[in-house]
């Protein structure tokens, strides 16, 4: 992403430049509101984008183009490019960001839009002639984001669109706080998870998709390993609606076939949208904790092969839930889950927790570092589940990263890419693929049985086998640090002393005795 200076010098990022101009519209609008107003101008300007470049193409109708007609929907949909009709083009919108019904044209433009392209019919936001939404502050977010090329070739090779659509995603999860995180799971989280699972070919499945990160990675995934995008096609479901279409423009503007992609109210618990899906992985954040999953009204599911959940916690519900959509034959699953999970009694839980275990399902756990999560500061895991082990049978890895990461504010830390996240993967794949360079290492990693697990009671958090990291030896001899730290004691108590005397005095000297 290309960088420039702002006013202290201090190079940003492009994203960064433009979200900072776009909040400084945002006036008296909350995040919520506004997210939708600023992804859904970016998904028309990119779409704008696309459709302008190839427009003219047609227009020169040099070599396969001849004889084109620029304005056959038909042409388009061959390039995979989104056909934008007259008035909703870019240039036709930015010449009227000035006029007071600007909002209107906004929202007339969705609907020709969906209206010349079936995919996208019914996920457009189309709430741009709210009387809340000052018509200025549009018309200033519609001139900053023109700005910006976001969907012609160029752009397209730099992944522009895609850095800026998650760096605001990103931005208004923090904005948002408890109700930003339900939409959206920090990309340091998703990279790790997709790094371990590797989701190479297949079916790729997320019962609670949000904002539709994981499908995204997934995909980065295997073009940054020179794979073959067609080779995977993604299933979700999600039942917030406004989320829903969050998730499919997401996917649509980097050309991810988002069909499979279901809504209703009811949730996959009750109203599964996809029953008979035996996914090759599975990748997800299921809300934590959830206490109001409708329970009580499955308590008979096909589902609980390993024991009924209890009706006040959605954890093992989502657990089983996985594992029922997994492909018998090596199917795997990596999700988050809070950390009450590893160790729970309640209701059953630890029950349903010990079948999983001495089936042979528990792959891998990671305890994560406090403070990753934008909606919640309940402390979080990473569990990987197999069905049809064909390596490390009979061993489940339990990785300790409590202490990795970093602060990027005073609320909020991530994972390093290069550092944490690399370190994480490739520890787990050196013990997955039983190389010699896997070892235990204390305080971070070990490679247990189920025997030795049976002696902890199925409790799996990985602070119980990992242990405490041995400290470093820095070759000064115990006695001399006991020394040490004794004379800094009585230095601080004399100092302390004398300022004790010193206050006396300045306060006797106005007539205060202490």
């Amino acid at each position: 992403m290309a960088k420039k200076k702002n006013g202290n010098g201090v190079e940003e990022t492009l994203e960064k430049k433009l979200w900072t101009t776009a909040d400084k519209l945002r006036k008296n609008i909350d995040a919520a509101e506004y997210k939708h107003v600023v992804l859904g101008l970016i998904f028309l300007k990119y779409i704008s984008d696309a459709f302008e470049e190839h427009y003219a193409k047609l227009v020169v109708g040099e070599g396969e183009y001849a004889g084109a007609d620029p304005e056959d929907k038909d042409e388009y949909g061959a390039e995979n490019v989104f056909f934008v009709p007259e008035k909703a083009r870019w240039a036709f919108i930015q010449s009227q960001a000035k006029m007071p019904n600007i909002g209107k044209l906004i929202d007339d433009a969705m609907d020709l839009i969906e209206a010349d392209n079936a995919t996208l019919k019914g996920i457009l936001p189309k709430t741009f002639g709210r009387s809340n939404l000052d018509p200025q502050t549009l018309g200033g977010l519609i001139d900053t984001i023109g700005t910006v090329a976001l969907g012609d070739e160029k752009a397209k090779s730099q992944d522009v669109l895609g850095r800026v659509y998650e760096y605001f995603l990103g931005q208004f999860a923090l904005a948002e706080g408890q109700k930003g995180g339900q939409f959206y799971t920090p990309e340091s989280i998703v990279k790790l998870l997709v790094e371990m699972l590797e989701p190479y070919k297949g079916r790729v499945y997320d019962p609670c998709c949000g904002s539709g990160g994981m499908f995204v990675q997934s995909e980065k995934f295997i073009d940054s390993h020179q794979g073959r995008l067609d080779d995977i096609s993604v299933y979700g479901q999600e039942s917030n609606q406004t989320t829903y279409r969050l998730c499919r423009m997401n996917l649509a503007i980097r050309g991810i076939d988002g069909s499979n992609i279901k809504w209703n109210t009811e949730g996959s618990f009750l109203n599964n949208a996809h029953k008979d899906l035996k996914a090759d992985y599975i990748i997800a954040n299921p809300p934590f904790n959830v206490s109001d999953w409708s329970g009580e009204l499955l308590h008979d599911d096909a589902r609980w092969q390993f024991g009924v959940p209890p009706a006040g916690n959605a954890n093992f519900a989502w657990v089983q839930h996985f594992l029922y959509h997994l492909k018998p034959d090596g199917g795997h699953a990596g999700f988050v889950l809070a950390n009450g999970s590893l160790s729970s009694n309640t209701g059953g839980e630890g029950a349903i927790r010990q079948k999983l275990v001495e089936n042979d399902l528990v792959e891998c756990i990671v305890m994560l570092p406090k403070a990753l999560f934008f909606n919640t500061g309940i402390p979080a895991c990473l569990w990987f589940l197999r069905r049809g082990k064909k390596q490390r049978n009979g061993e489940t890895l339990f990785i300790d990263a409590s202490e990795l990461g970093y602060m990027i504010n005073r609320k909020n830390r991530v994972l390093d890419e290069e550092k944490d996240v690399k370190k994480i993967a490739d520890t787990y794949h050196k013990w997955l693929n039983q190389s010699d360079e896997y070892e235990d290492v204390k305080g971070f990693c070990k490679s247990a049985t189920i025997e030795d697990i049976q002696k902890h009671k199925f409790v799996l958090t990985p602070g119980r086998y990992v242990g405490i990291p041995d400290e470093e030896d820095d070759g000064i001899p115990f006695q001399e640090k006991v020394d040490t730290l004794t004379s800094r004691l009585r230095e601080q108590m004399n100092q302390a002393q004398v300022l004790d005397k010193e206050i006396a005095e300045q306060l006797s000297k106005i007539g205060i005795k202490i």
